[in-house]
């Protein structure tokens, strides 16, 4: 669970893209409700039907992933959330129970607040409110995006998709802390399955694997395997929240 050692935020930001976005002014609402863990990987945020009383913040490569339990016991995983966004009571706003499993995926630093702070800070500032209206709409997008991805993809298409999107989030140039298993849940296959998928990876001299690391040999034939729907939703997070996503542009700004 979340570190004990709880440390009020108050003048430099946590590197979370979404929280460098707002205001000044409209940071200022919120910064002194913003505290900042380490979280290890593996750790619940959420399970669900608990009620949502904390927005997680993702910060510099730290991931956490929404998990849709399935009848026979396997979570599936949704989407990855880095430190482009937040997780708990963004959508709901924080009134209704939590609905899938969110867990860290990587470990590392995240902030977090009560989402009774957050909301009553949006009811002060109409462009706080409308950041975060934007981002929930940017979330919605990747949600509709990986529905049609797991519907239309091959299993290696979203294999690349994977590995590339995390380490966009990580920012790791070619190595993704990720096992077969954690590449199986990513993929809702069997832990075999995915095993025969990166022994193909590899063979093409495309990836190597060592201890539960994934290492990128060739970025371009990863990203020629892979799927276009990383690209689509970068795309719509440029067009309604420009800046937030990770990637080398955003960055440097």
């Amino acid at each position: 669970m979340l570190a004990r050692g709880v440390s009020a935020i108050s003048r430099e930001r946590p590197y979370n893209n979404l929280l460098r976005r707002l205001s000044a002014a409209d940071y200022v609402l919120i910064a002194p409700h913003l505290a900042q863990d380490e979280v290890e990987a593996g750790d619940l945020l959420y399970n669900p039907g608990d009620d949502v009383q904390t927005v997680h913040f993702p910060c510099g490569p730290a991931l956490a992933s929404y998990l849709v339990p399935s009848e026979d016991g396997r979570d599936v995983e949704a989407i990855l959330v880095g430190r482009e966004g937040a997780v708990g009571g963004i959508v709901s706003q924080g009134f209704l129970p939590a609905y899938t499993r969110i867990a860290v995926k990587f470990g590392g630093p995240f902030a977090h607040m009560p989402v009774s702070k957050l909301e009553a800070a949006k009811l002060q500032s109409k462009t706080l409110r409308n950041v975060f209206a934007r981002y929930a709409d940017c979330m919605l997008a990747q949600m509709f995006q990986s529905t049609a991805c797991n519907a239309i993809h091959s299993i290696e298409q979203r294999t690349a998709k994977w590995i590339i999107s995390a380490m966009e989030r990580t920012g790791d140039a070619d190595t993704v802390p990720l096992t077969h298993e954690q590449l199986a849940t990513l993929l809702g296959v069997g832990r075999s399955y995915a095993s025969r998928i990166m022994q193909g990876f590899k063979a093409e001299g495309i990836l190597e694997t060592r201890r539960g690391t994934i290492l990128v040999r060739d970025l371009a034939g990863l990203t020629r395997r892979c799927c276009h729907c990383n690209e689509a939703v970068k795309a719509h997070f440029e067009e309604v929240l420009s800046g937030v996503y990770p990637t080398d542009q955003a960055e440097a700004g």
